[in-house]
Formats: structure tokens, C-alpha cells, sequence
């Protein structure tokens, strides 16, 4: 029983604290709303160019199965292209940070890469492969990849000289050095470029069903838009911005869980 109530009060504690972080943050969303809601009322602003929350949430909720299952498609492609942007570009980010040659020949090729409009690929990839799955996951792609790849790279190069020669001092080998010191060392600026792609994921995703394709939350909020249902416009909206959230709060508990020992995790759970 002791225990029982220990865990509830803990519980209790854990809830008011953020409560407390967060009840400025409540106030100003929901006057926020308040005055969007007013505003349209106020300003006798057309419902065709501003509508009120309220209809937003009554025709999105009666439009529901719809939204479910465009924003299953957008999601599925945001998941795709950012997982495989992870993969190829951690350790392509490493090994040009470990290989002069590939510093002086493919860092240069994605920086240039990186300043280009990722939007200016889509119709290309588009025109290639069709409408479906996989041009979708190839924007995600490319707008995540980059700043993955480039904050490794960054990520890598940042470990001391003079740590490294210590770890080499003390006799540990290379592979030793690099599970011990370099990987956990690099993973807070990696964590930076994963939350960075993270943000963009759902935008890469949105672009590539603007500009063509039969399904997902870009294709939907286009087609609303053109007839003269901005609710149902900002229900789209909201769920895309709702798949956004979600990736990026998986990977900040990745985070948590990875480098719980970082001055930038430490600092929130004690805040």
C-alpha cells in the first residue's frame, strides 16, 4: 500500500510540474483559438477564405475515415524516407569524416547538393517512376539525408586530438576507441541533424504530393483547397502537423534513451 501510494503521488508530483512548465504555453493556444474563432465573426471574414476552429473540427471530424487514411499514406512515406535516410547517411557521414579522399570529393558534391531546392527533383523522380510510393520516399529522402549526412560529418571531425591520443596512450586499439570515445562523443551533434530531418520530413513528403500524386495529406489539402474548403484544408494541416510531432518526439526519446549522460538531456529533466 505504501508503495502504491508512493507511485501515485510521484505520479501526482510529475503531472503538477508540468502543469506548471506548461500553462503558459495552454493560455496562449487557447486564446489563440479565442480570437481566431471571434475574429472571423467580428470581421464578417467569408467562410470560403478564413473559417472559424470550430467548423474546422466539426466537418474534419465528419470527414475522419478520409483524413485517417491520407494521413496513413503521408506517414508511411515520412517513416520510409527518414529511416532510409538514417541508414545511408550515418555511415556515409562517417566514413567521410574518417577518409580524406571522399572529403575532398563527395563532401563537396552534397554541399552543393544541399543547396539546391529538393522541390526542383520532385517532377524528375515523379516523371520517372509513376505516382506511386516510391518518389514520395525519394524527397523525403533527399530533403532528410542531407543534413544527417553533413552534421555526422561534423559530428566525427569534432573529437580532440589530444583525446585521441590519450585513448591511444592507454593502449586501446582503434575499434576500442572509436565504441568507447568517438561514437559516444558524436552522437549529441548526430542527434542534431536526425531532429533537424526530422522537422522536414513530413515537408518533403507534403511537396511531393502537391506536385503529383492520387492520395496522402498533400494530395487532399490540395484538392480541398481548389474547392473553396479552407476547414478541411486546416484539418489536413493539422493531422500533417500531427505526423511531425510524432516523428520528432520519437526521436527525442531516442535521444533520452541513447545519451541520457548529455549536458542537453540532463538540463530538460531537471527543468
Amino acid at each position: 500500500m505504501a508503495t502504491e501510494s508512493s507511485d501515485q503521488s510521484n505520479l501526482g508530483a510529475k503531472f503538477g510540474a508540468l502543469v506548471n512548465q506548461s500553462w503558459m504555453f495552454i493560455i496562449f493556444f487557447i486564446g489563440f483559438f479565442l480570437v481566431w474563432e471571434y475574429s472571423v465573426v467580428v470581421f464578417d471574414i467569408p467562410k470560403y477564405i478564413l473559417t472559424p476552429p470550430s467548423d474546422v473540427v466539426r466537418n474534419g471530424w465528419a470527414d475522419l475515415p478520409k483524413l485517417l487514411y491520407f494521413s496513413y499514406i503521408t506517414g508511411l512515406e515520412t517513416l520510409l524516407g527518414y529511416v532510409v535516410a538514417i541508414i545511408v547517411g550515418l555511415p556515409l557521414g562517417m566514413a567521410i569524416a574518417f577518409s580524406s579522399v571522399l572529403r575532398r570529393t563527395i563532401y563537396p558534391f552534397f554541399v552543393c547538393l544541399e543547396m539546391t531546392p529538393k522541390i526542383a527533383f520532385a517532377p524528375l523522380f515523379i516523371s520517372w517512376l509513376g505516382f506511386g510510393l516510391l518518389p514520395k520516399v525519394i524527397i523525403v529522402f533527399l530533403v532528410c539525408f542531407f543534413p544527417i549526412v553533413l552534421n555526422a560529418i561534423l559530428a566525427f571531425n569534432s573529437l580532440s586530438e589530444e583525446l585521441t591520443r590519450f585513448c591511444r596512450s592507454t593502449g586501446a586499439g582503434v575499434w576500442r576507441t572509436f565504441l568507447r570515445v568517438r561514437l559516444p562523443a558524436a552522437m549529441p551533434q548526430c542527434f542534431v541533424g536526425f531532429k533537424y530531418a526530422a522537422i522536414n520530413a513530413t515537408v518533403g513528403a507534403a511537396i511531393a504530393e502537391f506536385i503529383g500524386s492520387d492520395q496522402g495529406l498533400g494530395f487532399y489539402i490540395q484538392i480541398v483547397t481548389g474547392n473553396m474548403r479552407p476547414d478541411l484544408a486546416f484539418a489536413g494541416i493539422f493531422f500533417l502537423t500531427l505526423i511531425g510531432l510524432l516523428l520528432f518526439g520519437a526521436v527525442t526519446l531516442a535521444e533520452r534513451l541513447i545519451i541520457p549522460w548529455h549536458i542537453s538531456v540532463r538540463r530538460v529533466r531537471t527543468t
